[in-house]
């Protein structure tokens, strides 16, 4: 969107360049199973400030005294787990790039999580691009004035804290098996943390413990990847490990609760030129007679699954847990990625780190290129110049 950084790296690309690309950035690891695109997003000057702007107005709502009190009943009482922190560790944003009244660039809030994302895998990814397309080093992937360095430091401060690299380890139902694992691998090299399934975490009393060469290796921290709708209602699977819903010795980050509190249920809080207007439905008095500039959305899913863009009246009577369920306000995407042979979608996540005691920090973006009806690796799985990149601005 800058056009003398995307002119340029237009007219340079090639195919063959873009391979070379996939191979560097799959090297020492293991084959990357989403679509990587093949440009990154040159966020200019205005554009950069609203997102900052806009995530800064959610930012207030969550240190704001009342919300936990206001998020209380996002949390399914199945999956309560006891000793919440104050904060989240995690904010990601995701945004959608419109246009205005003027037809300037503006932002529109799509969905936010209290989750940990690809936080190691978008600071490879952006090296990778940099040094791959030879990109001007006038360009860099972080904010609030970070550079590699710093970032990985506060990386690891939020990540490891206080403790021992090996008493640390990012967790995740089957860890080695993800669509994200190569970012959980990279994080590993970044920081020296164990990388483990669930099944490899067993419990003695209330600690947790590995092990590693036939000896137990108790746990402090854990960088939490697991998404409990992925267990749904096989609890069993605890048995052979441990249950995360116990009273336990260990420190989360993120803590599980916050995945739920700031989520798409925190949206219909917000009240700001960057958020489309979203509905509770159980709140809903009147359904809008204009269904077609809505979408009807699960509360509790994640990349997208079970969202309604064609949205009928029926749909809404038809839903028999309304509790669970958001009408948002279309948001209209404008294609201003200009690729070789056109104009492309895209989504910018503004990701952020919140050291104990500290404010958050606006660290790196991840950004999402789509030709598809919606954003998503899964929605464009059939066109090219599509997927997963980052954002890049000027120092």
């Amino acid at each position: 969107m800058i056009n003398s950084y995307r002119t340029s790296f237009n007219e340079q690309f090639t195919t063959e360049q873009y391979a070379l690309f996939l191979k560097e950035l799959e090297k020492g690891f293991i084959e990357i199973p989403f679509r990587v695109a093949e440009s990154p997003v040159f966020l200019p000057e205005r554009l950069k400030d609203q997102l900052i702007a806009a995530g800064e107005e959610i930012i207030a709502l969550i240190k704001a005294e009342n919300f936990k009190k206001l998020t209380e009943k996002s949390i399914p009482s199945e999956w309560y787990v006891p000793a919440e922190n104050s904060h989240p560790h995690f904010l990601t944003f995701d945004f959608g790039i419109c246009k205005d009244e003027e037809g300037k660039l503006t932002p529109k809030l799509i969905e936010l999580q209290g989750f940990p994302s690809l936080y190691g895998f978008q600071n490879h990814l952006a090296k990778t691009f940099q040094h791959s397309f030879s990109l001007s080093t006038a360009l860099t992937p972080y904010f609030s004035g970070l550079n590699e360095q710093s970032y990985l430091e506060l990386l690891k401060e939020v990540i490891v804290g206080r403790h021992q690299a090996h008493e640390v380890a990012l967790m995740d139902i089957d860890a080695p098996h993800q669509k994200t694992a190569i970012d959980f691998f990279i994080t590993a090299e970044y920081l020296g943390i164990k990388v483990l399934s669930l099944r490899d975490i067993k419990k003695e009393g209330n600690r947790l413990y590995y092990l590693e060469e036939g000896k137990q290796v108790f746990l402090k921290r854990i960088y939490n990847r697991l998404i409990f709708d992925e267990i749904g209602q096989n609890t069993a699977i605890f048995k052979d490990s441990f249950d995360p819903r116990a009273a336990l010795d260990i420190e989360w980050v993120a803590h599980p609760n916050w995945f739920y509190r700031i989520s798409k249920y925190t949206m219909p809080f917000l009240t700001s030129d960057f958020v489309p207007l979203t509905h509770f439905l159980k709140d809903l008095k009147v359904i809008p007679e204009d269904l077609e500039n809505y979408v009807l959305k699960p509360l509790f899913s994640f990349a997208g699954m079970g969202v309604l863009i064609d949205v009928q009246k029926k749909d809404i009577e038809n839903i028999s847990d309304p509790e669970n369920w958001i009408l948002q306000r279309k948001v209209s995407y404008e294609p201003v990625v200009q690729a070789p042979d056109g104009g492309i979608k895209v989504e910018i996540r503004l990701m952020y780190l919140w050291p104990e005691g500290k404010e958050p920090v606006l660290c790196i973006s991840l950004a999402r290129l789509s030709r598809g009806k919606m954003i998503g690796v899964r929605y464009n799985q059939d066109f090219d110049w599509v997927g997963g990149t980052v954002g890049l601005v000027e120092k």
